[in-house]
């Protein structure tokens, strides 16, 4: 075999198969039938094979045909080779109906400390062969930059060809520690809150400090507050609120065992939020959905929607 045809591997391989048929059933006609193709094709491909590896590798007679040395050599080093070729086509028909590879989620650190996580279990045991990336940020990376393949975001989708599912709605209520209120005082009206100290949620793209009210009557009330501490971790809003540093506006949902416990206790009771978000699934596109990222996006529409759901 020439220097240069140890590297026609791609030229030697269709014709293996062929070689190896042939070999063990003696015959180029048999070889011929189960292949369904012509003697005269099985033929040449032999000669093909023989020319690539310049070695005669069958002997051939009117009465029978024989392998050489070089083609016992051949049959016996190609031996794995119809394994090889079993394990390789189940590889790829895994990889076309099994889910596999890296998924990138990424929301804020609440969601997912209350929505996603308790999730998370049942997604490693759905998809095994999955290896999931989980992103807890409260500035909303961008998905191109932070190669994110799952985002789970508040409020409405600007003009983007991101495809977006909605699954949940946000609502707020506000909230204060005890200790607190007992320095402080009870707000009664939204007005009042200009005299405290509130907590403001702030990121790189918005500082949250216009807060909105309905009273029984419909009637909007809109206030701009202040407060020496704005945070983009809403995490940190709860700690402070705990340790009795201001009024923060959160999610009930998030806050439900503090508000059980009576860490933080809700304050303005009387007036709803004249304001909602809804919380949604987004991803790229279709185009640059892979099969894993797929199936995780269409499991987490199925069950993120009912512990989203609004507790009335």
């Amino acid at each position: 075999m020439s220097t240069n045809s140890l590297f026609d591997i791609h030229k030697l391989l269709p014709h293996l198969a062929t070689f190896r048929l042939v070999a063990e059933r003696g015959s180029f006609q048999s070889a011929a039938n189960e292949l369904n193709l012509p003697r005269s094709s099985v033929s040449k491909k032999i000669r093909q094979l023989e020319e690539i590896v310049e070695q005669r590798l069958l002997q051939r007679t009117t009465r029978k045909l024989t392998l050489t040395e070089a083609g016992e050599a051949l049959l016996n080093t190609t031996q794995e080779l119809p394994s090889l070729l079993d394990k390789m086509e189940t590889f790829l028909l895994d990889q076309q109906t099994i889910p596999s590879g890296k998924v990138k989620i990424s929301c804020s650190t609440l969601l997912g400390q209350h929505y996603l996580l308790p999730q998370m279990k049942y997604l490693v045991a759905c998809f095994p062969q999955i290896q999931f990336q989980l992103s807890f940020d409260d500035n909303c990376v961008d998905l191109i930059e932070g190669k994110i393949d799952i985002a789970i975001r508040i409020g409405e989708l600007p003009d983007s060809p991101m495809l977006a599912r909605k699954i949940g709605e946000k609502r707020w209520c506000f909230v204060a520690s005890d200790d607190y209120l007992k320095v402080n005082g009870y707000p009664t009206h939204p007005n009042q809150l200009v005299f405290h100290q509130c907590l403001v949620f702030a990121n790189q793209t918005s500082t949250q400090n216009h807060w909105q009210f309905v009273d029984e009557d419909k009637n909007i009330e809109s206030v701009s507050v202040e407060g020496a501490i704005q945070s983009d971790d809403a995490r940190a809003l709860v700690e402070l609120l705990k340790q009795g540093v201001g009024i923060a506006r959160l999610d009930p949902n998030v806050i439900a065992s503090e508000l059980e416990s009576g860490e933080l206790t809700t304050i303005l009771d009387s007036y709803t939020v004249d304001f909602t978000a809804p919380i949604q699934l987004l991803c790229l596109g279709k185009a640059t959905h892979s099969k894993a990222s797929r199936a995780v996006w269409d499991e987490l529409a199925r069950v993120l929607p009912p512990r989203l759901k609004i507790k009335k």
